[in-house]
């Protein structure tokens, strides 16, 4: 019969690192055999070999639109653009605009002012 009085001397079990140790080993031979398996080497294969035909298309498709009438004219427009922007005209054509938007909204709001009267010029 054990005493009460003496302390247990044998170690407590270690059932939970042991288990939580095979647990880690069985999730690593998992995760090893589904990068190994072949489904997955056909998976990432079929991946690569899509990704390489979508950027042979966006590339055909991109120089198919550089040489056709509506990418060349787009091409001269950006060019025009450009120029117009390093001569200073479009800079002018946006002032001249925007000065001219101003001065309506200015004008808009000096006819809305003097149709306003203060309650003191009402009474006179």
């Amino acid at each position: 019969m054990e005493n009460p009085e003496q302390p247990n001397t044998t170690p407590p079990s270690n059932d939970l690192l042991d288990e939580l140790h095979n647990l880690g080993n069985n999730l690593k031979a998992l995760l090893q055999s589904a990068w190994e398996s072949e489904e997955r080497k056909k998976t990432q294969k079929d991946i690569e070999t899509g990704l390489n035909e979508l950027a042979k298309t966006l590339s055909q498709a991109a120089n198919e639109f550089t040489q056709s009438p509506t990418g060349q004219t787009l091409k001269a427009d950006l060019q025009d653009l450009q120029q117009r922007i390093q001569t200073g005209e479009v800079e002018t054509k946006v002032r001249t605009e925007v000065v001219s938007a101003l001065r309506t909204a200015n004008e808009g709001l000096k006819k809305a002012t003097t149709g306003v009267k203060s309650p003191e010029e009402k009474q006179k």
